[in-house]
């Protein structure tokens, strides 16, 4: 059901969606930074904390970025010990990405602040709101073409 006709007065998502990401990103970078993380470090360190993934190309497919800029990112990790790349038991061409145990408490200890500093935003909303606001979020974000 289209209700753009019912909403006329309503701005463009991208309107209200792009200022709030960026003050998210403002938000976010210092606390990325003070965890001594690059902006795309912590997103492959918290993507990797959920679990190892069977190659760079499913990484890029989960955080949404093109595997070949993620190859410094990578690089880096690795040679700071947060991350390892083992061959694939199953096949040795292929590489397994994980977090080390550092790695992994590295992104959690940064994303516990992020998520504090999100939870000052989210408060501004009523709970069922903040509840209603989150679910929204994850169905359109598991959607994206």
């Amino acid at each position: 059901m289209n209700t753009a006709s019912t909403e006329p007065d309503r701005p463009d998502l991208a309107a209200m969606v792009v200022p709030l990401g960026r003050a998210l990103t403002r938000l976010e970078e210092p606390i990325v930074r003070e965890h001594g993380l690059a902006p795309w470090a912590y997103t492959v360190l918290t993507a990797l904390a959920e679990g190892p993934l069977r190659t760079q190309s499913a990484l890029a497919e989960r955080i949404r970025a093109d595997k070949t800029r993620l190859i410094p990112v990578l690089d880096d990790l690795q040679q700071r010990g947060l991350i390892e790349r083992r061959p694939d038991p199953a096949d040795r061409r292929v590489r397994l990405l994980a977090a080390t145990v550092e790695g992994r408490e590295k992104a959690l200890k940064a994303q516990a602040e992020i998520r504090q500093r999100e939870d000052d935003l989210l408060d501004r909303l009523p709970p069922e709101d903040r509840r209603s606001f989150l679910r929204a979020l994850r169905t359109l974000a598991g959607n994206l073409p």
